[in-house]
């Protein structure tokens, strides 16, 4: 009779196992379909608010892009906010990528470049192109430089920029050499010192803004914007940032626009994850300093601008151009930096 009884205990004990894991396994299925919903609508919200259709006036492709597949080119918008609300378009980066070849160049084009901003009807500094008619203006003043068409477009303000890396818990990154640059807001002197160095949002911006201490000038600041950038990228997209998805969607909600339609987010994700250890050939810009009227001006090389068009179209059409880098002042650099 109590060997029964113990056999009874025993199935009950291990009736009562099953249950209690069953409950706990429900449990958390139910936490994981609440937090998907909890995600699917903050990511709604955002990408309704970061969406930004460009006007009909715009000459779009006939087909629509399959980023998987298609060539595409997504220009790069980092605006500087001035009194009064006129923004300047202080980073400007045209990236081309054909994912059939697996190649991805990536322009970086000199605030202080003296060209035609059609919305103006004259010659000034490109920065001044989104003053005009925001970023229609500088998309097209890009287009009429490199005549390159711009598929997609991304802006984001430098609040923007610090509060997704601060969400992130900030970024490490390989600081080339020593230098001091001045924080925005604080206005206070940072040292950089060569080597790794963990970054909070702040510290990053003026890390990726500084270029009078480079030297190296635009290509080496540029190179600095291109390291950081990968860098947001790699946290925002790695497993352990998905508790924090609720707080980057946020973030990009409120500073960040594009023309990308949300439809075509996860492909974007898909096509990183394939590309991310690509290299970048980087396209410089060359050309020369000048006063006019007392005021800068960075005078970019016909020649140059020929090349840099040809280079592009060329990573556009599948063909391979890197050959003549000395010719074109193209820099190959590993996107694991």
């Amino acid at each position: 009779m109590s060997n029964s009884r113990a056999v009874l205990r025993k199935k009950r004990k291990k009736r009562i196992l099953r249950l209690s894991l069953l409950f706990v396994f429900l449990s958390l299925f139910a936490a994981g379909i609440l937090f998907a919903i909890d995600i699917f609508y903050s990511g709604y919200k955002a990408t309704d608010s970061i969406y930004q259709k460009l006007g009909p006036e715009k000459n779009q492709r006939a087909e629509e892009v399959e980023v998987t597949k298609d060539p595409f080119t997504i220009l790069l918008v980092g605006l500087e906010n001035q009194e009064g609300g006129k923004g300047r378009s202080d980073v400007i980066m045209m990236i081309s990528v054909n994912p059939q070849t697996e190649e991805i160049t990536m322009l970086s084009i000199p605030r202080d470049t003296r060209t035609f901003i059609p919305d103006a009807g004259y010659e000034d500094k490109i920065t001044h192109s989104y003053g005009h008619n925001g970023i229609t203006s500088t998309i097209d003043t890009v287009e009429e430089m490199i005549d390159v068409p711009v598929d997609y477009f991304i802006t984001t303000n430098f609040e923007g920029f610090e509060d997704i890396v601060d969400t992130l818990g900030g970024v490490t990154v390989d600081v080339p050499f020593d230098f001091q640059a001045q924080l925005t807001g604080s206005l206070k002197w940072k040292k950089y010192y060569e080597g790794e160095m963990d970054l909070n949002g702040n510290e990053a911006l003026a890390y990726v803004r500084m270029r009078k201490s480079d030297p190296r000038g635009d290509l080496g600041r540029n190179e600095r914007q291109q390291q950081v950038i990968k860098e947001i990228i790699d946290e925002g997209t790695s497993f352990s940032s998905i508790t924090k998805i609720d707080d980057i969607l946020n973030d990009l909600g409120e500073n960040v626009k594009t023309n990308i339609p949300p439809s075509k987010f996860a492909s974007f994700v898909k096509l990183y994850s394939k590309l991310k250890n690509t290299q970048i050939n980087q396209l410089s810009l060359k050309g020369y300093d000048d006063y006019i009227d007392d005021v800068y001006y960075y005078i970019p090389d016909q020649d140059s601008l020929n090349e840099i068009t040809l280079s592009i179209n060329q990573t556009l059409d599948g063909e391979s151009s890197y050959n003549s880098s000395e010719d074109t002042g193209l820099n190959t650099a590993n996107n694991d930096n």
